[in-house]
This record gives structure tokens, sequence and C-alpha cells, in this order.
């Protein structure tokens, strides 16, 4: 597989990466054993960014990602860490906490339980209000000295805090979502990581399955999928974004790829410092992410695509408004 780097100064990783938040409940139900499974064959498929987050069932997926690579060696993986999300004993979420006393505190269970001694790219979650974004990063490069981090990412933030972030210590990385229906990265915030040397990896490039070609007006019924919560899944949003699904589909035949490979590929298009994640949580669905790696998006095909789905032509945001106040990239 093909190998980006992250920014100026962050790691050689493969040109995708598994997001594993999915193995652990938050689209309904999840097998444990296919999870691993899926884990271990995106390695031997040649991915080694994985990505996960302490918060992902509390705990519960950075186990099964522990589980997953007990076989594999420790340099053969990179693995990014999302923390400093609370949550209450019924699954909610109750802010953020990215002091450095709580930041040091957050990773060392997660050393624990993933199983290693350092992590390579170690970033908050989401922009704590309370703390200023020098004092967080601050305490993350006291971890870097110590050696238990190797790189500082950050998530979901923007451009202000970006530089002010970048200007105490390298950041790698910057996760957002990014996708063919969710371009807000392009405002500004792309134009500032590439002028600091700052990688991007980007999630949701499905749009949480939204777009994958296989979601349907009754997929996620079973079990406790909080995707259905979410304005883009429901009522008449759910059918204008099926409408957008189902031209992606049509593109994607005539390219003679899956809609999930052309989605896929077209965000890997939008520039060498850009890294997917995919949140497949099956072999089924891994093996077709990882089709896109013989994929090839001519000008035609980019032309195409730029016209079927310009800037803002999603129906609904992408959280709920709760949860939008708390992103620091769409302020």
């Amino acid at each position: 597989m093909e190998q980006r780097k992250l920014g100026s100064t962050g790691p050689t990783v493969s040109a995708l990466g598994l997001g594993c938040m999915a193995m652990s409940d938050a689209y309904g139900p999840a097998d444990r054993g296919e999870s691993i499974a899926t884990v271990q064959a995106a390695i031997d498929g040649g991915i080694t960014l994985i990505d996960t987050g302490d918060f992902y069932a509390m705990g519960h997926n950075e186990m099964l990602v522990r589980e997953a690579l007990r076989v594999v060696p420790r340099d053969k993986v990179q693995l990014s860490v999302k923390y400093g999300a609370l949550r209450g004993p019924a699954g909610e979420f109750a802010g953020m906490d990215t002091r450095p006393a709580a930041t040091k505190n957050f990773l060392a269970y997660s050393l624990q339980r993933l199983g290693t001694d350092y992590l390579d790219i170690y970033r908050p979650a989401r922009l704590d209000p309370s703390v200023p974004i020098e004092e967080t990063i601050g305490g993350l490069a006291d971890l870097v000295k110590a050696g238990y981090v190797r790189h500082i990412g950050l998530s979901e933030v923007g451009s202000d805090t970006i530089r002010r972030a970048h200007a105490v210590h390298p950041i790698a990385d910057l996760q957002i979502e990014y996708s063919l229906i969710e371009r807000g990265i392009e405002r500004d915030i792309l134009k500032t990581c590439r002028e600091l040397g700052i990688g991007i990896t980007a999630y949701g490039v499905l749009a949480r399955g939204l777009i994958s070609g296989h979601w349907t007006r009754d997929s996620g019924k079973a079990g406790r999928d909080y995707r259905l919560m979410t304005p883009r899944f429901q009522g008449a949003n759910l059918d204008a974004n099926l409408a957008l699904a189902d031209s992606l589909r049509a593109i994607a035949t005539e390219i003679g790829a899956t809609a999930a490979q052309v989605a896929i590929a077209w965000v890997a298009a939008q520039g060498k410092q850009i890294v997917p994640l995919v949140g497949a949580r099956t072999r089924i669905r891994l093996t077709e992410a990882l089709g896109v790696t013989k994929v090839t998006l001519t000008q035609a095909h980019l032309a195409a695509l730029a016209k079927a789905f310009p800037p803002n032509v999603a129906a609904g945001t992408r959280y709920a408004a709760e949860q939008m106040a708390h992103l620091d990239s769409e302020k």
C-alpha cells in the first residue's frame, strides 16, 4: 500500500487508516470475533494506522484493539488515540477535560488498556473551552519529552486554535470529518494545515455509511445506533441524502467501482497529506475499502463528482445541535 507522511513532522503511515469506533457500541451490535479479525486483516492488507479513542465504549475499544494487535510487532503499526471526553455510567457525554494533569491520567489508562508503553499520536478529542489550548499542548509536549507520546494531533478544531497549538509544539495531524458531502474543512482549515505542514486524517469519509451504497431507510434499526439520532439520518434529510447516494452509485458504476470505493478515493485525491480513515467493522467491508487502491479517478471523474456534489449539498448538519456547539472547527 502507498505510504503517506502526516505533515512535515509526523509519522509515515499507510495511505488508508482503520477507524475502530464502530467496533464498540456506537453503530449498534458488533461481533467481537469479527472485529478482531477485521483489524488483523487490515494489517495484512497493508494498513498500519489504527485509530481509537479512550471513550469509545468507556475503554472497550482500546482493549479490543489490544487483543487484535497482540500478535503484531509494535513497530508495525501506528496507534492514534483521542482522549479527554468525559462520560457518565449511562454512557452520556459530560464535557471535556484536557488539563495537563488529566491528560497524564487519561494517557496512563490508555497505555495500560492498549498494552503498550507509548502512543504514536495522541490528541484531545475536542477543544476544552475551560483550558487554553497552549496549556493542553504544553502538557502533551511534556509527555513527548518523556517518551510516552511520539506525536501530537488535534481533532475538530478551527484555524485559530490550530495556529496557537502549533506555536507551542509541532502538530502532526488534524483529525476532522471530510467527505463528498461534508466539505467544511475546505473553507479555511485545509489551507491552514497545508501552510503549517500539518497532515489530515479524515474520518467520516462515507458520511458514517450514508453514502456507502449500503445504507437504506431500514438500516440501523437493530440495537442502538447513534446515527439514527443525527440530523442527516432523519426524515426528509435522509431521503435527500439517500438520493445523493444514488447519484454516487451511478457515477461509481461508470467508473467501474463501488460507491464506497469512489467516496474514499475522492478524499484521498484531495492531497497527499490526507489519509482517509475507513470505519470498516467486518472483513467484507474492509475488503471493499482496500479495493480503493485499484481505483484511479481521472479529471473527468473528478469533474463529474464536483458537479454532483457541490459544497453544502448534504441535507442536515453532521451532528445534533448540542454536539455541533462543541465543534471549534465549525466556529
